[in-house]
């Protein structure tokens, strides 16, 4: 068996040490689910062309804002069924792994992947959202470490409390938008609204002056 981790969430792409550390102890390999390299796809095509006969996934989240755990059998199927030549066999673990103390156990129930799995497109996903503004979160190295994470945590809670959907803001991870020194850098657009040192606090008060009340925040917006 060959064990690969895959990181779910933008938050595991930033954790990539730890996945890393993790994988090393239990001779495995990391692939990224979105944002990281390698994807997970990548991983698998070069696992299948080593020859390997059968390979088990666990997916990890050991951040927040992960999606759901189908999208890992989703990926994993839609590349086997575009796979052309030899397939290993592939499972998956039916855990969602929160921590690396967890991966053990995870390892105990497995599904198979069977090509049958939902594909990667929906008739809900065929249009472009109805969506007023884009909030842009950047997600780059300075950020990061400036805890950007937790900006997008709150963010995110805050578009829920306040009943904003996706056809209403359109919430966008990003790689480095610039200025790092201001980090974590958000911005609003079309507006040509950008904020530095958005911190959980600032992340709500945007949501709550500047996306529902249409009053972006004064104290935090960067000039232009």
């Amino acid at each position: 068996m060959t064990l690969v981790l895959v990181g779910m969430s933008v938050s595991d792409v930033d954790r990539r040490q730890e996945l890393l550390a993790a994988a090393g102890r239990l001779d495995a390999s990391v692939a990224f689910l979105q944002m990281g390299d390698p994807s997970l796809s990548r991983e698998l095509t070069r696992l299948a062309d080593t020859g390997v006969h059968t390979v088990t996934l666990v997916g990890v989240s050991l951040g927040a804002l992960a999606p759901a755990h189908s999208w890992l059998r989703r990926i994993a199927g839609h590349w086997w069924r575009e796979r052309s030549g030899d397939r290993p066999v592939i499972e998956v673990a039916t855990r969602l792994v929160t921590a690396v103390d967890g991966i053990a156990a995870a390892l105990e129930e497995r599904r198979p992947i069977s090509g049958g799995e939902p594909g990667l497109t929906s008739a809900a996903w065929e249009d472009v959202t109805g969506h007023r503004r884009q909030v842009l979160l950047c997600r780059g190295p300075r950020c990061t470490a400036r805890g950007s994470d937790e900006t997008a945590r709150a963010l995110v809670l805050g578009l829920m409390e306040a009943g904003l959907g996706d056809h209403d803001v359109l919430l966008t991870h990003t790689g480095c938008q610039f200025p790092c020194n201001q980090a974590p850098v958000v911005s609003v657009q079309p507006d040509d609204v950008w904020y530095g040192a958005v911190d959980p606090d600032t992340a709500r008060r945007i949501v709550v002056e500047h996306l529902v009340a249409d009053r972006p925040v004064a104290d935090r917006r960067l000039p232009r």
